[in-house]
């Protein structure tokens, strides 16, 4: 992906929740040197906290319930189509692409997960992870493809498990980790 003229290259950031890591690639975008900005928020919930950054910083946002998925997917794809957006980044997404909208998407779609893929896949990764007794646990950008969390690594991040981490400890840890990846991995992707 090129920076036409010295421009940065629109991003939209599809998030479920309180939208933290959303918050951080805000943050990021304003820096000289990054190379995206984020110019689009899609939420499947109406009261996602995370949309106060989007609302903050004036970024456009949209919520769509996916209660009828095709044809949101459909509505998506003409907004990002229409709004020349070149990168998605899924930042606590909580619901799963169909293979046609990753096919039909004319860009690269990305995720962050909580933990070192190929491990842990899908939800209640820290508990998988202690449950395990894993010394390492961690984040990991990747490309989303069709299948959940198995697409292209892009970088991961690994994180020690303390004797006295709980799913909650750990899940703190890593986010903080998190905020610091996801806009390295952009970094690294756009070229």
């Amino acid at each position: 992906m090129k920076k036409l003229f010295g421009k940065k290259i629109k991003i939209a950031v599809f998030i479920s929740g309180t939208g933290s890591n959303l918050k951080k690639l805000i943050y990021f975008s304003k820096n000289k040197k990054s190379k995206f900005m984020v110019d689009l928020v899609i939420s499947n919930k109406r009261h996602a906290p995370g949309l106060i950054y989007a609302k903050k910083n004036k970024i456009n946002y949209k919520i769509y319930d996916f209660k009828k998925q095709i044809s949101d997917e459909i509505k998506i794809l003409n907004l990002v189509k229409k709004r020349k957006i070149k990168l998605i980044c899924l930042a606590g997404f909580m619901k799963i692409l169909t293979e046609k909208f990753i096919k039909k998407f004319d860009g690269k779609i990305i995720n962050i997960h909580p933990s070192l893929l190929p491990k842990y896949k899908g939800l209640n990764t820290h508990f998988k992870v202690l449950n395990s007794n894993d010394k390492y646990s961690g984040c990991t950008v990747h490309y989303v493809n069709s299948k959940l969390d198995s697409g292209k690594v892009i970088i991961q991040k690994k994180v020690k498990i303390l004797k006295s981490d709980t799913p909650k400890t750990l899940q703190k840890r890593i986010l903080l980790e998190e905020h610091k990846l996801y806009s390295k991995a952009l970094n690294i992707i756009i070229d």
